[in-house]
């Protein structure tokens, strides 16, 4: 389940922007200026940045150059009114991905959105299978050993992660960061309560569990 920050001061165009990407295979967060943005890009992880060039108290430019400079990974596509090529490059070179002018086309945001969010190579299958566990993520539909489970939205997203991923191990916090808003008033225990139903929906057995625990390391599935 991708992430997405979209950074905007003009609340009519960040609501436009969210209403563009109103998908329930989204978790969109926003931010109205460069501190905002910064606090959660501190705390949360992120697959793509929608940013606006100018804000009350930065600009995006500043805010992709640092970003860059942390090691952070996000797609950036920048939103500006700006449309001289030199300001394109400017903002290309400071490390964003893709630039949009305002106003923008619907379908034309959306399209740009869609090839962001494929360009990590996490994110590009369309079915993933580790074990006797299968997930079509075009159709969101998961199936251990030929049968179909019904999982809930947040269930989905976090076996969806660990799937991605196998072996690797994500701390309850991290993966909290990963698939509840910031604004959330669930905690890391929410977390937990998850992958406790997720594991009972498995059918997982503790003498071969698909999804594993280590105390400080977290969950993992092991392949």
């Amino acid at each position: 389940m991708p992430k997405i920050l979209v950074v905007d001061d003009d609340q009519v165009v960040s609501e436009l922007v969210c209403a563009y990407l109103s998908n329930p295979d989204y978790v969109v967060e926003t931010a109205k200026d460069g501190k905002d943005a910064e606090c959660l890009l501190a705390v949360s992880s992120f697959d793509l940045i929608v940013l606006d060039w100018m804000l009350p108290d930065t600009t995006g430019i500043e805010i992709c150059r640092e970003f860059r400079a942390r090691g952070g990974r996000a797609a950036i596509l920048m939103l500006t009114s700006r449309s001289d090529r030199f300001d394109k490059a400017a903002g290309l070179d400071a490390g964003a991905d893709d630039y949009l002018v305002k106003p923008f086309d619907q379908v034309e945001f959306q399209a740009r959105v869609r090839a962001l969010l494929r360009r990590p190579e996490s994110w590009s299958a369309k079915i993933i299978k580790v074990r006797d566990v299968e997930l079509d993520t075009a159709n969101r539909k998961v199936f251990r050993g030929g049968k179909e489970i019904a999982l809930r939205p947040r269930e989905y997203a976090l076996l969806e992660l660990l799937l991605r991923h196998p072996g690797q191990s994500f701390t309850a916090d991290a993966i909290f960061r990963r698939i509840w808003e910031s604004t959330s008033s669930s905690s890391v225990e929410t977390v937990r309560m998850h992958v406790m139903a997720l594991r009972k929906k498995l059918a997982d057995s503790e003498e071969s569990p698909l999804i594993s625990s280590s105390r400080g390391l977290g969950y993992r599935i092991d392949a």
